[in-house]
């Protein structure tokens, strides 16, 4: 896009994620404006967006929502991305740090809606550019096939946690714990020359999963369990007591993404884990690595395309 004006370009949050919102102002200089929400009795939303003294936005926005948890919000992003271009915007960039509905890209059962089809494409219609954090893409390779705006943008986190967890278990052995885990893993294990390794996972329907370890020897290991996201945290739990039986001296999990809720939680401590570190892509007790400095990174290298 040409002819944008180079005036500051504001960043649009909601009051739930003002602390995430105010790092990323603070790492990439943007002017931090709150968009005011009203519920109505009946659950309708009403947003008022944060124009100056002429009732207009700047040319340039970015929003910044992190969609876990995420049917509310995609009617807020809706509003807010509708009312924003009426209001001056012409260049409106999503920061999502974490991306939902993508993880299921095809039809398993007949008349099943595929919602990466159906959510990506509506992001891509209300933003000229979407950036977000290791977006759970399976059988579509990149994030312009799931979300064609024309701009999209993919941050890792595990290059970040790889950074942590060399300070907290320095040496450790780095294992997925399933294929799906792969790519992230060897990106934190290259960072700092760590080795590491994948689990194979069998489905035997919707709720039997049977992991089995790589051939490698974890004993006297520390190890560390990372992936992109921890949810139900199953998996997690079935690999670190097999590791754990195969002698590793510690067991701890990593993930981008902490979706997980208290109880399963809980489950995986029982199971072996001792600490469980996440990025604060999504809010959690466990955020350990900030994303603002390398998400900023990324808003400057979309700003940068439309000069």
């Amino acid at each position: 896009m040409t002819g944008l004006p180079t005036a500051q370009a504001c960043l649009l949050y909601f009051d739930d994620e003002r602390p995430a919102a105010e790092r990323l102002a603070a790492a990439s200089g943007l002017d931090l404006r709150p968009v005011q929400r009203h519920r109505f009795p009946d659950g309708e939303l009403k947003l008022t967006l944060p124009v100056d003294g002429a009732g207009q936005l700047p040319a340039r926005a970015v929003l910044l929502r992190s969609l876990y948890q995420p049917n509310d919000k995609l009617v807020e992003m809706l509003l807010a991305a509708r009312a924003a271009r009426g209001l001056g915007v012409r260049h409106l960039t999503l920061v999502a740090p974490y991306l939902a509905y993508m993880r299921q890209d095809i039809a398993f059962h007949p008349g099943e809606a595929v919602s990466q089809r159906i959510v990506g494409p509506f992001l891509a219609s209300l933003f000229d550019a979407v950036v977000t954090v290791d977006p759970h893409l399976h059988r579509v390779a990149t994030l312009p096939e799931a979300v064609p705006a024309a701009q999209a943008v993919v941050v890792s986190g595990a290059p970040l946690l790889a950074d942590w967890i060399v300070q907290q278990r320095p040496g450790a052995l780095l294992v997925g714990p399933d294929g799906e885990s792969a790519q992230w893993v060897a990106q934190a294990a290259q960072r700092h020359g760590l080795q590491h390794a994948v689990c194979t996972k069998e489905r035997h329907g919707d709720r039997s999963v049977t992991i089995a370890l790589p051939p490698l020897d974890v004993q006297g290991r520390a190890v560390v369990l990372l992936d992109d996201m921890a949810s139900t945290g199953h998996t997690l739990a079935q690999a670190t007591r097999l590791l754990l039986q195969a002698g590793a001296a510690s067991v701890d999990v990593a993930v981008t993404h902490a979706l997980i809720a208290p109880d399963a939680l809980a489950a995986l401590h029982e199971a072996g884990v001792g600490c469980f570190w996440s990025t604060d892509c999504v809010a959690h007790a466990s955020n350990a690595v900030a994303m603002a400095p390398a998400l900023a990174e990324a808003l400057a290298q979309v700003a940068a395309a439309l000069e």
